[in-house]
């Protein structure tokens, strides 16, 4: 664990500290607020969960959409719901020529079979293979075991809190195209 993690090593915790990149939104004493060290709290976790990423996909020798249409393949097939090249392409936001590229590549790379739809004798059916799964359980096992770890270890209170608080952050990240508040000054 880096010393960035600790909640005392928060750049604006101290008096006469150096201005991070937090005070480019934030004055002097908005810096050393609560809110100030939880959206850096978690700036350091988007980072983190980017570099794990990226280990990931180099490890796997895969791209972000490979990974990224594994991960619904598998959670369909857990689900018991059969997922054709459409859907899989819909919920990746792709091209239907772009979904056969990538399922030709991840065909090749021996992590999906196309198979006959159970119900539909003209459509396909998408399967991630068990090889797969086992690949993605094996690199990706021991990080989602200590994720479920930290999330175990909040009383159920604080739970409801961090679920309020990151469905507020994914609204206000979503909110995009909303007018920018008149208390945060925005580039110049």
């Amino acid at each position: 664990m880096n010393s960035a993690s600790t909640p005392d090593s928060f750049p604006d915790s101290s008096p006469g500290s150096s201005p991070d990149s937090s005070g480019y939104w934030y004055g002097q004493d908005e810096r050393r607020s609560g809110a100030v060290r939880v959206l850096q709290a978690l700036r350091e976790y988007r980072a983190a969960e980017t570099a794990m990423r990226r280990r990931t996909k180099d490890s796997m020798g895969m791209g972000e959409t490979d990974l990224l249409a594994l991960r619904y393949l598998l959670e369909a097939a857990r689900a018991g719901r059969p997922m054709g090249p459409r859907e899989l392409g819909q919920r990746l936001g792709i091209s239907s020529a772009s979904t056969t590229t990538l399922l030709d590549r991840l065909a090749r790379s021996g992590h999906v079979r196309r198979e006959p739809h159970p119900t539909d004798r003209r459509a396909l059916v998408i399967v991630a293979t068990e090889d797969s799964d086992s690949e993605v359980r094996a690199t990706l096992g021991a990080m989602h075991r200590r994720m479920m770890a930290a999330a175990e270890g909040l009383s159920p209170e604080q739970a409801a809190t961090v679920v309020d608080f990151l469905r507020s952050m994914r609204d206000a990240v979503d909110g995009i195209d909303d007018p920018p508040a008149e208390d945060v000054p925005g580039p110049a």
